[in-house]
């Protein structure tokens, strides 16, 4: 592969004893000449921050949207997904461990430029990318500029990030987004510390901007770990500041780990913790409560929150039932549902595929 040169990046200060240091997230890595940062992609080369990630991927999936998770966002559709490598946080469960941990070139696989990422997702019938599998803030000037060149296709943006990033990177990344799916791992900033090497604040600054200060849409994944974030104080209190913060719309979506990584001691989350905390979510005031990474109906599909009308069935991926007039009305009681709606749902594959753009004479090499 012969891969694009390093890209020049925006955010970071020259240091008065010769070390440049990195603005994107509240790490703020200080780097001499060759370091690269905590993420694995940003690094010092010629005394400036630049990002060796530009224009590569660790691989490309057409998904069904709803697996980002995103049940508001264009439900049914198909969305071309893809990320880098290395990652801003060090989660111990994490789940693509060998694309976000990895500090090594060769998890680049495929040399993509942006208009060539979006000319492929329209060619392959998605209505959107998803910048995900590790986090799109370390990699936000490719991203970005994808972004604009999706929008300029009539594709839709849409951003998977554990929010982990400061103030004016954070303008700059969602500015040319569409939608978010942010990971709220905990509502401890020990559990932040100990487990994923990072802070909350950042995080829930990160979701107050976008509910407050964007256009974006917005949903929120919490991945409840056995004995670690699970307990009911814990959802109680982040799901009540999510209320007050957020408002009662936004939908939120509590997954089931499974042992991974550096967690496999633990157990799987039984599918009973997930319900309970859909049941406290409720209770706090949220209207849109999901459970993903298991087979329930119920808790995967959406309801009018007016009169309990069932608007999207799902079975998994799939939409059984479909119950939304235009506009996103309710065909029973006419109250609206939050959300980013086609007047008719698509019709997307249910089970993710691996594609290979530069197979499929996309444009990008590998």
């Amino acid at each position: 592969m012969n891969a694009p040169p390093a890209a020049a990046t925006t955010f970071w200060t020259r240091l008065e004893d010769g070390r440049a240091q990195c603005d994107v997230c509240p790490h703020f890595c200080k780097l001499r000449e060759g370091q690269r940062g905590l993420c694995a992609v940003r690094a010092n080369e010629g005394g400036r921050i630049v990002l060796t990630a530009y224009g590569r991927s660790s691989g490309f999936c057409v998904d069904p949207i709803e697996k980002k998770p995103l049940n508001h966002f264009l439900p049914g559709t198909s969305v071309l997904s893809f990320g880098t490598a290395g990652c801003n946080l060090a989660c111990r469960f994490c789940q693509n461990w060998e694309i976000s941990k990895s500090r090594r070139d060769e998890a680049l696989s495929e040399t993509a430029p942006p208009a060539a990422v979006a000319e492929a997702a329209r060619a392959l019938g998605c209505r959107s990318v998803a910048f995900t599998y590790n986090d799109p803030v370390i990699f936000l000037e490719y991203a970005a500029d994808t972004a604009q060149e999706c929008r300029r296709l009539g594709v839709k943006s849409v951003a998977v990030t554990g929010g982990f990033v400061n103030d004016a990177p954070r303008v700059q990344l969602f500015r040319h987004m569409d939608a978010a799916n942010v990971d709220l791992k905990s509502f401890s900033d020990a559990f932040y510390a100990r487990v994923c090497g990072g802070r909350l604040q950042p995080v829930l600054d990160t979701l107050v901007y976008l509910k407050r200060r964007t256009g974006v849409w917005l949903e929120v994944t919490t991945l409840l770990i056995p004995g670690e974030n699970d307990g009911d104080d814990e959802i109680a209190a982040m799901t009540r500041w999510a209320f007050d913060q957020l408002g009662p719309d936004v939908p939120w979506h509590f997954t089931a780990f499974h042992p991974d990584w550096k967690m496999v001691h633990l157990r799987p989350t039984p599918a009973a913790t997930l319900r309970r905390a859909r049941d406290i979510a409720r209770r706090s005031g949220l209207r849109h409560v999901y459970t993903g990474n298991v087979r329930d109906r119920q808790g995967s599909s959406t309801f009018c929150a007016a009169c309990g009308t069932v608007l999207i069935g799902r079975d998994g991926y799939r939409l059984s039932s479909w119950g939304l007039a235009e506009g996103g009305r309710c065909d029973a009681c006419g109250a609206v549902c939050p959300g980013v709606f086609e007047t008719r749902p698509g019709h997307a594959d249910t089970e993710p595929r691996r594609v290979s753009l530069a197979a499929a004479g996309h444009g990008v090499a590998p």
